[in-house]
């Protein structure tokens, strides 16, 4: 089944939890960038895990893409994850941002600019996804269709306290995050807007 014949509210527990939290695991495999895109706790929870694979030399640059503003800073999300790269270490030649998008196609759209200044887009070969679980499918469709066909990816998602795969049904704010994030993933394939995709749901 494609993931545009699903109907969102028709959905068990247990296919919402398959079709976000069972994705495609971390393959091990090094690239060029890193790309984080933002949300309200990128710098918390995203940043960390980029970091993380930076220093393990899985890539050479990092990307922070996101123009959302979160706090009275009014600092782009973007900037942010910047700078807390900054302070953990990261040299300012490998940060690589993108403060301009409002959300994920327009991270993946504003940012083939700032991946093409940074190396010529038929330099890249693979990019390392870090993202919540719950938005790495979209995330990963998202690029496979507005990204070079020819790079492939690495998908390191991160979790949260109230939207792991062991919770997010026993509390009122992961169960919406869930059940939203699952609303968008079918309509946004239903619309052609990102990459459609086949997948068993039991």
């Amino acid at each position: 089944m494609l993931i545009s014949e699903l109907q969102p509210t028709k959905l068990t527990d247990d296919q919402l939890t398959q079709l976000l939290f069972h994705y495609k695991e971390d393959d091990g495999q090094a690239g060029e960038c890193i790309f984080v895109p933002g949300s309200s706790k990128a710098v918390e929870l995203r940043v960390p895990k980029a970091i993380e694979l930076y220093k393990a030399g899985r890539a050479q640059k990092m990307l922070f893409s996101g123009g959302v503003s979160w706090d009275q800073t009014k600092k782009p999300e973007a900037v942010m994850m910047g700078e807390r790269a900054l302070k953990e270490g990261v040299p300012a030649n490998d940060i690589l941002i993108e403060d301009i998008s409002l959300h994920t196609k327009e991270n993946v759209l504003a940012s083939l600019l700032v991946l093409d200044r940074a190396f010529d887009l038929h330099n890249i070969n693979h990019m390392i996804i870090v993202t919540a679980e719950i938005h790495m499918r979209r995330v990963y469709l998202t690029m496979n269709m507005y990204m070079p066909s020819w790079i492939t990816y690495s998908l390191c998602p991160v979790s949260d306290r109230t939207t792991k795969e062991s919770n997010w049904f026993s509390n009122r704010y992961g169960r919406k995050r869930v059940e939203t994030e699952a609303t968008k993933l079918i309509d946004y394939t239903r619309r052609g807007a990102i990459a459609d995709e086949e997948l068993k749901l039991i």
